[in-house]
């Protein structure tokens, strides 16, 4: 790895908190998810168990919507106000930029991840907890945010405009998101064969998270969002290349 990632990710790291936005984000995705766990359709109290699995089931939907939020002004922003030009006069490499700028907004989502972290010493307070399963857990959320967030960096380098952006990385992870829903590989199972139905919806960033939410920490699912952060990251740097 080059010397200027880090420069470049201090740089990009830290203008996350230069405006309201980030703190916002950092308040408002810890209590939104807490909120969902504890209303009637996480069913914290009604569960009975000293389980984070009401919080982490609205993960992967809370993404969709907030990392596309994060991921739009990697490049879009760069591009609209013309210093993109600027950036590339530096001693930088399209990768080192890529990946600076990637690695920025993935320590953001995970401190934001962490923020979570009072309700699991609220779940062992009231219970004992598998701390076990639970760092299954936020390691697999930690990796899907990644996920998300190489589709939706990819998605800004596309544009100058930063709602398209946020529409197009959206509707990327949209796709991503409902290939593991049992009624949509039913759907497909209709008319296609059954090992063809499982392995489109194991391009999905459900199927791949519920085993780390179990406890397990199966190295497909790890190579699995490796591998879409390295894919999406390549096609990053090809795409402003161009």
């Amino acid at each position: 790895m080059s010397s200027q990632v880090g420069p470049l990710f201090k740089r990009e790291f830290l203008g996350y908190f230069r405006s309201p936005v980030g703190y916002v984000f950092l308040v408002a995705f810890p209590v939104i998810s807490v909120a969902l766990a504890f209303s009637r359709y996480g069913g914290f109290f009604q569960a009975g168990m000293a389980s984070l699995d009401s919080l982490f089931t609205f993960y992967p939907w809370l993404f969709l919507f907030l990392v596309p939020a994060v991921g739009m002004r990697l490049w879009s922003e760069e591009k609209r106000s013309g210093t993109v030009e600027l950036l590339f006069t530096l001693p930088v490499t399209t990768l080192d930029a890529v990946l600076g700028k990637f690695l920025a907004g993935w320590a953001f989502l995970t401190l934001a991840i962490a923020l979570s972290f009072p309700m699991a010493l609220t779940v062992a307070y009231l219970g004992s907890p598998d701390w076990g399963v639970m760092g299954a857990t936020y390691l697999g959320a930690f990796l899907m945010a990644g996920g998300y967030l190489g589709v939706c960096s990819l998605a800004s380098a596309l544009t100058r405009n930063q709602v398209i952006a946020f529409v197009v990385g959206l509707a990327a992870c949209a796709v991503l998101l409902f290939l593991g829903l049992s009624s949509f590989t039913d759907f497909l199972e209709g008319f296609l064969p059954v090992r063809a139905a499982d392995l489109i919806s194991n391009f999905s960033f459900i199927t791949h998270f519920d085993a780390f939410r179990k406890g397990i920490i199966d190295p497909k699912d790890v190579v699995f969002f490796l591998s879409l952060m390295g894919f999406t990251l390549f096609l990053n740097a090809a795409a402003l290349e161009r």
